[in-house]
C-alpha cells in the first residue's frame, strides 16, 4: 500500500471541485443560449432543438463535459479503492490522458485562434467562457504534472486520444451544410470560424489546413501528456499484461 501524502488527500477535492465548476459554467452558458432563443424574432433563431444541439456540438462543451465526468470518477476512485492503490487503474489513466489532452488543446486553440474573434456580448457568459477555455485547461495541465497515483500508459494511447477529435471533425463537417445558423439565417452552421469554408481563405482546402494543424497539436500534446505520465510513474508503470488486467477496474470506483 502506498504511503498517503498531502497531495493524495487534497487532489480528489480539486478534481471534484473542478467537476462542479464545469457543470456550473456549462449550465450558465446553456441557460443564456436558451434565453436568447426564446426571445428570438426569427424562426431559425428560436428553434430550440437546433439551438441546443448546436450548443452541445462545440468541441469546448463536449471536452469540458468529458473532463468533468472523468475527474469525478477519478475523485471517487481515490476515495474508494484508490486509498490502498499504488497507481490509478489503466482504463482511468487512458481516460485522463484523453481529457487532459482535449482540454489543453482547447485552451491553446481558443487563446491563439479565437480569443480575438468579436462576439455579441449577450451571446456568452464572460466568467463561464473563461472557466471553460482557460481555467479548466490550466487545471488539467496541473493535473498531468502533480496528480498522485499516476500510472504510465503505452505510447499507443496517443492513437486513442486522436479518435474522438477525428470523429468530431467528421460529424461537424457532415452536419454543417444541413443546419440553418440561428444567429444569421445562413443555410449552414459551423461551430468555429476556422472550420467555415465560407470564411476561411481557400475554402475547404483552407479548412483542411486548420484541421491538419489542430490534429498535429492534439497528437503532439497527447504525446507530451503520455510522456509526463510515464516519467512521473517511474517504477509504478504496469507491464502490458498487468495493464490489460487493470481494465476491469476502469470505472468501478
Amino acid at each position: 500500500m502506498a504511503r498517503r501524502t498531502s497531495i493524495d488527500i487534497i487532489w480528489p477535492f480539486v478534481r471534484i471541485a473542478t467537476t462542479g465548476l464545469v457543470v456550473a459554467a456549462v449550465v450558465a452558458q446553456l441557460v443564456r443560449t436558451v434565453e436568447r432563443a426564446l426571445v428570438a424574432e426569427t424562426a431559425h433563431a428560436g428553434h430550440l432543438p437546433t439551438v441546443i444541439t448546436n450548443f452541445l456540438s462545440y468541441f469546448t462543451i463536449q471536452s469540458n463535459i468529458a473532463a468533468a465526468v472523468v475527474l469525478a470518477i477519478a475523485a471517487f476512485w481515490a476515495w474508494g479503492r484508490g486509498r490502498d492503490a499504488d497507481a490509478e487503474p489503466h482504463g482511468l489513466a487512458i481516460a485522463l490522458v484523453c481529457v487532459s489532452t482535449y482540454m489543453i488543446v482547447t485552451g491553446i486553440v481558443y487563446n491563439t485562434l479565437l480569443r480575438g474573434v468579436a462576439l455579441d456580448q449577450g451571446v456568452t457568459v464572460p466568467w463561464s467562457n473563461e472557466v471553460l477555455h482557460v481555467v479548466v485547461p490550466v487545471i488539467l495541465l496541473i493535473d498531468v504534472l502533480v496528480a498522485p497515483r499516476r500510472r504510465a500508459v503505452r505510447w499507443s494511447a496517443v492513437g486513442i486520444v486522436a479518435v474522438y477529435p477525428i470523429a468530431w471533425a467528421v460529424y461537424t463537417l457532415i452536419r454543417a451544410p444541413f443546419i440553418v445558423a440561428p444567429a444569421t439565417g445562413n443555410p449552414y452552421w459551423y461551430p468555429y470560424p476556422f472550420l467555415d469554408p465560407h470564411l476561411v481563405t481557400g475554402g475547404y482546402l483552407g479548412v483542411a489546413g486548420y484541421i491538419a494543424g489542430i490534429a498535429i497539436a492534439i497528437v503532439g500534446v497527447g504525446f507530451l501528456v503520455v510522456a509526463a505520465g510515464r516519467w512521473r510513474a517511474g517504477p509504478l508503470a504496469a507491464p502490458p499484461a498487468a495493464a490489460a488486467d487493470d481494465d476491469d477496474e476502469v470505472m468501478n470506483g
